[in-house]
């Protein structure tokens, strides 16, 4: 006679854990009323876990509205994990020597929900440069960097990521465009790919054109686009 399973659930951690993948699908946020309805709980039964997840930080409660939201401590969880160190560590070193050559910043972003995060940046050499912090985050649909990373990206994640119709790369496989809010800054964007085919990161130089900038534009794009190529086969293992 087959012995019963053991049942080692916890129930407070299966209520913690049904909250946080809810709130991952959602675009915007969710009330404890709807909160409770979707997990199929009532709102006394997910009150203490929603209230302890606020405290530990992995929810936002808006103060006016009173939405709960996830914050950004899942993502710095997720980014404690060694495939974004090692795509980083892989990307520091040609994101270095591209700077020194062009004389530019550049940083390296992920498609986070539907943001864009900056997970790396190296800066400029010369006396003046963009600078963008690492964390920052940016709009997928307003962003040079966010129409690449959605391009490549495959389709449940440009759902995920609430793209419906990303825009292309030219021919030469990248995007260059005038930054929309950064004006006299061109975002030269270069897609970097994985195993599967499909772009896990975007190399973003904010270009500067000045009358002292010591490269133009044009070498910018083929220094960027080899350099994302450099990435792309570090990451695939080639």
């Amino acid at each position: 006679m087959t012995e019963p399973t053991p049942d080692y659930s916890v129930p407070a951690l299966d209520k913690a854990l049904d909250i946080l993948e809810l709130l991952a699908s959602e675009a915007g946020g969710l009330s404890q009323l709807e909160v409770a309805d979707a997990v199929g709980r009532s709102t006394s039964q997910i009150f203490r876990v929603l209230a302890t997840l606020e405290r530990r930080g992995y929810l936002y409660r808006d103060r006016q509205s009173g939405l709960y939201s996830l914050s950004t401590a899942m993502f710095d969880l997720a980014h404690r994990h060694p495939p974004l160190r090692g795509l980083v560590q892989l990307a520091l070193g040609p994101m270095r020597d591209l700077s020194a050559i062009i004389a530019q910043s550049c940083n390296l972003s992920v498609l986070d929900a539907d943001r864009v995060r900056v997970v790396a940046q190296v800066e400029s050499p010369a006396d003046f440069g963009y600078r963008v912090r690492v964390g920052a985050t940016f709009s997928v649909e307003t962003t040079a960097t966010g129409a690449v990373l959605a391009s490549g990206a495959a389709s449940d994640v440009r759902q995920w990521a609430s793209v419906s119709s990303p825009a292309g790369l030219s021919a030469a496989g990248y995007l260059s465009r005038a930054d929309p809010m950064q004006p006299g800054i061109t975002d030269v964007v270069v897609p970097i790919v994985g195993r599967a085919g499909t772009t896990a990161a975007a190399l973003t130089v904010p270009y500067i054109a000045t009358t002292v900038s010591a490269v133009d534009l044009n070498s910018v794009i083929a220094a960027a686009v080899a350099t994302g190529q450099v990435i792309s086969e570090r990451l695939q293992g080639t």
